[in-house]
């Protein structure tokens, strides 16, 4: 399932887009940004940046530990100045952190910024990809409740934030190199 969700006007051919701009790929936890992300960066001979690899790398310690100590608030405010840096810079590649989303204003500069793939992924695959590599210093616990019923809530508030910020929605259940393939294609 690839689909476009917002159209580009025939004036701007899209490969000269990743000298001008970014491509962002946003979607939940263990969807595939990150492995994607470096395929296509490849692929186009652009920079790869994992937001959550330099977030914890800036923060001098893991997600987790920064959460625990700090908070999820100033987690957020982190991910947003790291964001507004990126977005200086063109020819990126960009796996986006899953909460990327919930800040208006990151949407606004996803938007603007770049072309943006939301990895869409259904509960049961995101599930399995959890528990068969969990990278819990990567992925802290969202809630207290079990991983299955938190996939479903987080799914739940962040898929109209996903759907309204991509411009194309690409099958984070496909092969990698199917996914690659769509985003390649996107841009050409």
């Amino acid at each position: 399932m690839f689909f476009l969700v917002r159209a580009y006007s025939a004036n701007s051919p899209a490969m000269p887009l990743i000298e001008t701009s970014n491509i962002f790929l946003i979607g939940p936890r263990a969807c595939g940004k990150t492995s994607l992300g470096r395929i296509v960066a490849g692929r186009l001979g652009a920079v790869f940046v994992d937001m959550d690899a330099l977030l914890a790398s800036r923060a001098g310690e893991s997600i987790a530990e920064f959460v625990e100590r700090n908070g999820w608030d100033a987690f957020r405010g982190l991910e947003k100045e790291l964001l507004v840096e990126i977005c200086l810079k063109s020819g990126q590649v960009v796996a986006t952190g899953g909460g990327v989303v919930l800040l208006p204003e990151n949407r606004d500069l996803l938007q603007r910024r770049g072309m943006v793939f939301y990895l869409k992924a259904g509960v049961s695959t995101l599930l399995s990809r959890l528990m068969a590599d969990p990278l819990s210093d990567q992925r802290p616990a969202l809630t207290n409740k079990s991983l299955e019923q938190e996939i479903r809530e987080v799914l739940g508030r962040r898929e109209p934030l996903y759907q309204a910020c991509a411009d194309m929605v690409i099958d984070a259940e496909a092969v990698l190199e199917q996914m690659a393939n769509a985003v390649v294609k996107a841009l050409a």
